[in-house]
């Protein structure tokens, strides 16, 4: 069993356990957050698709941890016009653990 969800203008392919790095969300570590973007969900040999998301389908997740990515280094270079600028960057990410994934049934009786 699998879906894929959107975040931050990503997708993402996920299953029960897995962990991940996504883009900064703004909640406490241990917090439980839903994505219901999902675009596709795999579920005993049956794949369902979204037009494009599917409706009434959650991926459920636990903020594990909040971070800062390896520094980069951005170079801008002008042969021959004197010009070099350098920069560098930090990407904040937020790791979460997938603890469950919801279809149709399982979210209208509230289980």
């Amino acid at each position: 069993m699998y879906a894929v969800f959107i975040n931050g203008g990503k997708q993402y392919k996920v299953k029960i356990g897995q962990t991940l790095r996504l883009e900064k969300i703004n909640s406490k570590s241990g917090s439980l957050i839903n994505f219901n973007k999902v675009l596709l969900l795999k579920k005993n040999n049956k794949t369902f698709l979204g037009n494009p998301i599917l409706k009434n389908t959650i991926v459920q997740a636990k903020i594990f941890s909040h971070g800062r990515e390896k520094k980069i280094q951005i170079i801008k270079f002008n042969r021959r016009k004197h010009y070099k600028k350098k920069q560098g960057h930090r990407q904040n990410y937020t790791s979460v653990k997938i603890i469950n994934i919801k279809h149709n049934k399982e979210i209208k009786n509230g289980t």
